[in-house]
């Protein structure tokens, strides 16, 4: 059979799972009667909540008589390591751009990668219904940014289709027509990818996608380079390096048909397909036949800027609501996550009972952690840390990223000015159509860090923020963080409401009258800039004097709901977010007020 493997890459909220849920019903992979969920591929819980791609997957549906192999990426550049690594998979690209958003940092990114693979990409500019849609303008810059970026004149030539993957079609212009659907689509897929690249010689197969199966342990997902594989059949297992991981059994064979998969009797070079039986198997290893002498190239993988600390959680309420709470059970689950996600580095702390966490951004260590309180953890967290390096003349580097703010034009001063206080510096600034403007901005990834929420209150949930890594430059300086202390509750038990409506002026609270408090945790935030320690247990003092006056109703401003990314975010370096299946508590790492006192005292007199 005729083969075609393609993957759909775009910038966050573009339309790639939405194009490849109308792909599937096109070619027939539902039955008519069968209910399908929205973003089928979205498999995962906190995709479908947070309505992101998160991981990438794979699919495949019978054209004509041709069979396409396609793969869904996600958009975050926290995720970027996942579409890195999927580039290696296939022969062709469908390149999706909004109509109105135009090409963003994360399209910029995946688009280099594949370019400098010398995959030709299709450009599919998507959301033509929008009302500010304006896919000439869009397609201009879709070209400015593929020369931009050393595209060859081949890559330059790239057809281009337009269309609404809401609406469920795609057309060679903009006026359509309509009633084709993806047929388009699935033609120029058949006509511009080319069929998949295979080298003679025993069977190979680079691991890209791990996954863990209940019944069948590890799958390992990958395109066979070379060779046929079959059921029962030897093979061994390499690293990048050449080194032996194991010798093993391939127990079962598995391709994707639609959404489902079927075991295969035989599987060859050039189809995408899962293998199970490898318990040592992972991401970027060669598995191949016996016979094999070295490892198949992978993709180099760019390197984390952020790094956290994962603690054993250390506070009075330990163990009350969550099942796994040991340091043990905390580094085996990250090290099984580094193991599928090589965007992740885990190491050992040089603080005891901990593990640190190395990623690409706040997002992909927030996903991380909330993945983790859901399967019953408990563990404190510390706040995300930049990852600075040296470079050959001794000088300190940091990481530094491409920020795109499209906000409306009254926001635009509050918003360049908030970015200065950041260490931010502007690139640009113009117009993107219906009354708003595109800035622009280098930005050392330590300024923003806490910076969405800000955003959304200066502009009044109107802008838009996209962030990406862009180089490390020398180190820009201090940058002022958060301005407020903390009250900081000094006794345990439940807070009570009387206690906490006297302790109004003081500032917002954080926590709701009943909540269970512990010596050192932050229940509320200072209007001033030091930290307080207050009693939020102290109830009325009850006398036997009756009075005709009536009690004051105790009428409570409603708390700061703290999610997990703002805690993130809120933080300083001497706090801690306490993290459970129930709750999310915020925490100074030293619980005892004297000893927080003599730790200021020992980092006043360190030499600076």
């Amino acid at each position: 059979m005729k083969l075609r493997n393609v993957a759909i890459i775009a910038h966050v909220d573009h339309g790639k799972t939405t194009l490849v849920d109308r792909l599937l019903q096109q070619a027939g992979s539902f039955r008519e009667n069968q209910k399908v969920a929205e973003r089928a591929m979205d498999s995962n819980d906190l995709e479908r909540e947070r309505g992101i791609t998160i991981l990438a997957k794979a699919t495949s549906v019978l054209w004509q008589d041709t069979r396409i192999n396609i793969v869904d990426t996600p958009g975050h550049a926290d995720f970027g390591g996942e579409v890195e690594r999927i580039l290696n998979m296939v022969d062709g690209a469908i390149v999706l751009v909004d109509a109105a958003e135009g090409p963003l940092p994360q399209t910029k990114f995946v688009v280099s990668k594949a370019l400098k693979m010398g995959l030709k990409p299709i450009v599919a500019i998507n959301k033509v219904d929008r009302p500010d849609a304006r896919a000439t303008q869009v397609v201009n810059e879709v070209f400015d940014l593929f020369a931009a970026l050393d595209a060859t004149d081949e890559q330059l030539d790239f057809p281009i289709l337009y269309g609404s993957a809401k609406q469920g079609w795609m057309a060679d212009s903009l006026e359509g027509p309509t009633d084709k659907g993806m047929q388009p689509l699935f033609d120029l897929l058949l006509n511009h990818v080319p069929e998949p690249k295979t080298e003679e010689g025993p069977f190979r197969l680079l691991g890209t996608i791990m996954e863990a199966n209940p019944y069948l342990g590890r799958l390992i997902t990958g395109r066979i380079t070379s060779g046929i594989v079959k059921p029962n059949q030897n093979v061994k297992v390499l690293d990048h390096t050449g080194k032996l991981i194991e010798n093993g059994r391939v127990t079962k064979i598995l391709a994707f048909r639609g959404l489902e998969r079927v075991s295969l009797d035989e599987a060859e070079a050039g189809d995408i397909v899962s293998i199970a039986g490898l318990p040592n198997a992972t991401v970027a290893h060669t598995i191949g036949a016996p016979e094999i002498e070295g490892p198949l190239p992978a993709q180099p993988i760019d390197p984390p800027t952020l790094a956290m600390l994962f603690r054993v959680n250390d506070s009075p309420l330990a163990g009350t609501e969550g099942s796994k709470v040991t340091s043990r059970m905390i580094r085996d689950r990250l090290l099984r996550e580094a193991e599928g996600n090589v965007a992740l580095r885990v190491s050992e702390s040089t603080e005891r009972d901990s593990m640190e966490v190395a990623g690409r951004g706040e997002l992909q260590l927030g996903i991380l952690i909330e993945t983790m309180r859901r399967e019953g953890f408990e563990l404190s967290v510390s706040r995300p840390r930049v990852l600075l390096r040296r470079n050959e003349a001794n000088e300190l580097e940091e990481p530094i990223e491409e920020v795109v703010i499209d906000v409306d034009e009254e926001h635009s001063g509050v918003v360049v000015q908030k970015m200065s206080e950041r260490k931010a510096d502007m690139i640009e600034m113009r117009p993107s159509g219906g009354g708003r403007t595109r800035l622009v901005f280098y930005a050392p990834t330590r300024g923003l860090i806490g910076y969405q929420g800000e955003l959304l209150t200066d502009t009044r949930g109107t802008a838009i923020m996209n962030r990406l890594f862009h180089a490390y430059a020398p180190y820009k300086g201090e940058i002022a963080g958060r301005r407020n202390g903390v009250l900081i509750s000094n006794e345990q038990g439940e807070a009570v409401a009387y206690a906490m409506f006297k302790l109004e002026d003081r500032g917002p609270m954080m926590i709701e009258p009943g909540a269970r408090v512990y010596r050192g945790m932050i229940v509320g935030e200072h209007t001033r800039d030091n930290d307080l320690e207050i009693n939020v247990l102290k109830g009325k003092q009850l006398t036997n004097i009756r009075t005709t006056s009536k009690d004051e109703a105790v009428r409570l401003t409603p708390p700061i709901r703290m999610t997990l990314e703002k805690a993130l975010a809120y933080i300083q370096d001497d706090e801690l977010v306490e993290v459970t299946p129930k709750s999310i508590r915020l925490r100074k790492t030293l619980l005892d007020p004297n000893e927080r006192k003599r730790a200021e005292r020992a980092k006043e007199a360190e030499p600076a």
